[in-house]
């Protein structure tokens, strides 16, 4: 099992940045791909960001390449997700997810997830 319990969120205006964490427990977190999803209300839940559990390698949804930048930090277990020039519609509840396949994108692919925080970006 692992535990994942996600921080940082918040109400920020229109270019504005935040700095999500999410801290695991359990297991070797270094075993695992991590990923950042979001679900903003009546959407479905999408993919904003990954990184490896192989080689260290990020990833990332079209919609966030060059404002989101995502890190992991081994010795905390920490994932770090860095949202810079942030825009209303990425509003949403964020979510940080563990996985046993690197590169995972699809959520059916993850097996561990945090209970989510929440991020407004008001205009």
């Amino acid at each position: 099992q692992v535990q994942l319990v996600e921080s940082g969120g918040g109400l920020v205006h229109t270019g504005g940045s935040l700095r999500l964490s999410c801290a695991a427990s359990g297991r070797t977190f270094s075993n695992y791909a991590v990923g950042w999803f979001r679900q903003a209300p009546g959407k479905e839940r999408e993919f904003v960001a990954g990184v490896s559990r192989t080689d260290g390698g990020t990833y990332y949804a079209d919609s966030v390449k060059g404002r989101f930048t995502i890190s992991r930090d081994n010795a905390k277990n920490t994932v770090y997700l860095q949202m810079n020039s942030l825009k209303p519609e990425d509003t949403a509840v964020f979510y940080c997810a563990a996985s046993s396949i690197s590169y995972a994108r699809q959520a059916r692919n993850y097996d561990y997830w945090g209970q989510g925080t929440q991020v407004t970006v008001s205009s």
